[in-house]
């Protein structure tokens, strides 16, 4: 019954973000505002990505590493638009494996609600930094992501145990630290790799790693990613294309694919964060040059 409201309450999140999101569309798309970059480009990043999000590798990094190296998206609006495009697919998932993997209900109703509070504070601080703050809070956030990513696959981080539940301490450290992941994913850490870690940590069995990672996104999205809209944070085109791709990148991954050897594109992953993590603060660099130019100038 608890895992049924939980649902309810994911679905009528994401509705009301649904909303949101295709009337801001509409209207900037009817006035002829929409970016100029390519749909089908950013449709094929979407649906990469969020093809193998669902196979556990996380989205966020790696659509971010492809929007830079191929400047299909400003650096500007690079969280917005990660929240905003990546929302739909994540419900989709998480719907999946919710339903699918058990994990004891107060559990994952305590570390989801934790999440989706985090994020609704993070989301309206990073919707008003300024762009060269993007850029080096994302050069940071990416840095700590490959750190996270690596730690597991050096086995370096605990694997885990066989609890599908935390009771007490362990409750209370798990509530606090999807809080604060649900807050950093506003500026672009995806939650999956130190979900995953905090998850193993506590000693809680690593299937149960996917139905609270990806309903803590399911849940802080919608949140975080309408705040995002209202604020006009985010690039308007990348975002519906990488929905409208990144579902059907899902879909396949989660009822066809289900499985594949990912050992080799963890370490690509890998190298590809560092590259945008660098390019990130390259960005960031230029920008502050730009501006003591500027005032010498003045």
């Amino acid at each position: 019954m608890l895992i049924k409201a939980v649902l309810g309450v994911m679905l009528a999140l994401t509705v009301y973000f649904a909303i949101v999101f295709f009337m801001d569309y509409a209207k900037v798309s009817k006035e002829g505002k929409l970016e100029s970059n390519n749909f089908f480009a950013l449709g094929t990043v979407g649906f990469v990505t969020n093809f193998f999000d669902t196979l556990g590798i996380g989205s966020f990094a790696p659509t971010t590493a492809l929007l830079k190296m191929f400047k299909l998206s400003g650096d500007r609006t690079i969280p917005g638009t990660l929240n905003v495009a990546c929302t739909i697919p994540v419900v989709v998932e998480a719907l999946i494996f919710i339903t699918v993997i058990k994990v004891e209900p107060v559990t994952l109703v305590a570390l989801l609600a934790s999440a989706t509070v985090g994020a609704y504070f993070g989301a309206g601080f990073v919707s008003k930094l300024d762009e060269r703050k993007v850029q080096l809070g994302m050069g940071i956030a990416l840095i700590a992501v490959v750190l996270t990513m690596l730690a597991g696959q050096l086995n370096l981080m605990p694997v885990g145990g066989t609890e599908i539940g935390l009771t007490g301490g362990k409750l209370i450290i798990g509530i606090v630290g999807n809080l604060i992941l649900g807050a950093l994913m506003t500026l672009g850490i995806g939650l999956y790799a130190p979900c995953m870690a905090l998850v193993f940590a506590l000693g809680m069995s690593a299937k149960v790693a996917f139905p609270i990672m990806m309903g803590s996104c399911a849940f802080l999205m919608p949140v975080a990613a309408a705040k995002f809209v209202k604020e006009g944070a985010y690039d308007r085109k990348a975002s519906m294309a990488i929905t409208i791709f990144g579902v059907v990148g899902v879909l396949i991954a989660a009822y066809i694919v289900k499985e594949l050897p990912l050992n080799i594109l963890k370490w690509l992953v890998d190298a590809v964060i560092v590259y945008t993590s660098i390019m990130m603060f390259k960005s960031a660099n230029q920008k502050k040059k730009k501006q003591h130019n500027s005032v010498k100038e003045v």
